[in-house]
């Protein structure tokens, strides 16, 4: 079990421990130690295995937390978790996916309605009766219909980060089988979609067999679908991710990586072309119609070539274009994780981060990065500590004396909430302090297009303003980005050089990469950065790059491809 999932168990009986009205001190020790549990960057479990180290040395881990930890590691779950859910079934987790609702309003609907399944609550919606409950009205009872929508629709998903991990894991442990040759990770995971249905790996060697059964075995495979003589399918983790694992001759590679890594659109133009041209293209290879006779096999640029066409990186396998320009030599050359020289969005222990400024720095430093900027939240964001102006200015300061002692260049900057009304959240003498300035919206998300639309514009209008922070707001299989109109706040960045940030944390992915694209032929400009709020955050960078290759982008498209003395003189710059 991984320190995520025992983070997220944790955290979901807290929730039921909240639904229940219980103490509020037992419940905070409960997401405390899960807090500290997903952020450690050892397995919990490791330490667990280890006579000579004490789990309860993590911070927030008590002895009482620690039997806790010590009865997950054993058997899966805890007594306090079971007690919640001989109380609550575990259909009442699924209502705290619902946006809109928290912990104590599902109490109050539970304890009024015995409401206690997803159907249940949207029927209560639809008939107009949750209104009649104190604090709750017709746009709640909207919002949470759209929600449940929204959470429909991401049911059986994960996200890209989830099932890059999982893959991770076991291509390590199905590669040391002995006989095997590869494992290679194919489908939407290797096309580096925001969210994976399924999880494909192909495993190839003289004895890939062997593979299937180490990995029907494996202890994090929760339930067999089925085992067959090249193929075994399962449900992996307690998330239950299916993981279909394939052997075949590496004679069929690379016709097999081109066909399971798809897209299915991509797949059906690809196999027209081949019959266009007299050929026929199955997972197999690209072979001959008229006799059979294979054309290509082995490898996906070969199988390409055969076919007239360039090799076409996973990412843009889509269907939307990539052909054309894969035939008419004209496809990108697309941005690769090398090329990003700062970070450019973090948070310290100044507002809402795990980590002080020198830590974040030496780890950037330890990344290969020139420079970051440190872009803590603004006074509105009371919660997280928010910096006001005497604060913000006070940290430039820090940052400009202090620059001598870091390893890399460090630049102060800000993370500022857009207002209501467009302005920015501290006055322009405080900006003007800094290097940096990001400004995002983190409140009143409800407005309607024409009012977030000029709420944006408002913002790029300051001219201390730098980049537009994860612009749409959105959250994965969360919560979707509130409405504007894109054309125009693209438009206005683009003339006016202020940057979009596309943020690269695994929950965001903001911008897409439809989006990415169509930013970019109006002529803007982008910054990818992690929003990171630990060290290990830091390391996300990668799905920031995969999703900006799914957009096209290359790398003069990113600003933070530059240098830290050409970044820097562009800042000098102005816009």
């Amino acid at each position: 079990m991984e320190n995520v999932e025992i983070a997220r168990l944790l955290i979901e009986t807290a929730d039921l421990m909240e639904i229940a009205a219980e103490d509020g001190f037992r419940i905070r020790s409960y997401r405390n130690a899960a807090s500290a549990i997903e952020g450690f960057p050892e397995r919990v479990l490791d330490v667990l295995k280890d006579p000579e180290r004490k789990v309860t040395d993590l911070p927030g881990i008590g002895k009482g937390m620690a039997a806790i930890l010590a009865e997950l590691a054993e058997r899966g779950s805890f007594e306090r978790r079971d007690q919640m859910l001989e109380k609550y079934p575990p259909t009442a987790l699924e209502l705290l996916k619902i946006q809109g609702l928290g912990p104590k309003s599902i109490a109050l609907i539970i304890e009024h309605f015995r409401v206690t399944t997803i159907d249940d609550l949207e029927k209560l919606c639809l008939e107009q009766r949750l209104r009649n409950l104190p604090r709750m009205g017709a746009k709640l009872e909207e919002k949470i219909l759209k929600s449940i929508a929204q959470y429909r629709r991401s049911v059986g998903r994960f996200l890209l980060s989830f099932a890059d991990v999982t893959a991770f894991q076991l291509k390590a442990d199905l590669a040391a089988v002995p006989g095997v040759t590869a494992v290679t990770p194919a489908g939407s995971l290797r096309r580096g979609r925001e969210t994976i249905g399924d999880l494909d790996l192909l495993v190839t060697g003289p004895d890939a067999v062997a593979a299937l059964e180490v990995f029907v075995k494996h202890p994090r495979v929760t339930g067999v679908l089925a085992h067959g003589e090249n193929k075994a399918s399962a449900h992996v983790g307690v998330e239950g991710l299916q993981v279909d694992v394939r052997t075949l001759p590496e004679e069929n590679y690379g016709a097999a990586l081109q066909y399971f890594t798809g897209s299915k659109d991509h797949n059906v133009v690809l196999r027209t072309r081949a019959v266009r041209m007299g050929l026929s293209l199955n997972e197999y290879g690209l072979s001959r119609t008229s006799d059979g006779s294979f054309v290509a096999t082995r490898t996906e640029e070969e199988i390409y070539a055969a076919l007239g066409l360039s090799w076409i990186p996973p990412e843009l396998r889509e269907n939307r274009g990539e052909l054309e320009a894969a035939e008419n030599g004209t496809l990108p050359v697309l941005l690769e994780a090398a090329d990003l020289r700062g970070d450019l969005h973090m948070h310290t222990t100044e507002t809402d981060g795990r980590a002080t400024l020198e830590e974040m720095a030496g780890h950037a430093h330890a990344l290969g990065y020139d420079y970051i900027a440190i872009t803590d939240h603004s006074k509105a964001l009371a919660m997280a500590n928010g910096l006001d102006e005497a604060r913000a200015i006070a940290f430039a300061r820090r940052v400009r004396d202090d620059q001598a002692n870091y390893p890399l260049r460090v630049f102060s900057g800000l993370e500022c909430d857009i207002l209501r009304d467009g302005r920015m959240d501290l006055d322009d003498e405080a900006l003007a302090a800094l290097d940096f300035v990001v400004a995002s919206v983190h409140s009143y998300m409800n407005l309607s297009s024409t009012e977030m639309t000029e709420r944006y514009l408002a913002a790029i209008e300051n001219k201390y303003v730098r980049v537009i922070g994860h612009p749409t707001g959105r959250v994965l299989l969360h919560r979707e980005g509130f409405p504007f109109d894109f054309d125009r706040v693209t438009t206005a960045a683009a003339q006016h050089g202020v940057w979009l940030e596309l943020n690269a944390s695994p929950e965001r992915l903001d911008l897409n990469d439809t989006m990415l694209r169509a930013a970019q032929r109006k002529g803007c400009q982008f910054v990818i950065s992690t929003d990171a709020h630990h060290p290990k955050h830091l390391q996300n960078m990668r799905y920031g790059v995969l999703t900006a290759r799914r957009g096209w982008l290359t790398k003069a498209d990113v600003i933070n491809t530059r240098g830290a003395a050409e970044f820097e003189a562009l800042l000098r710059g102005g816009r």
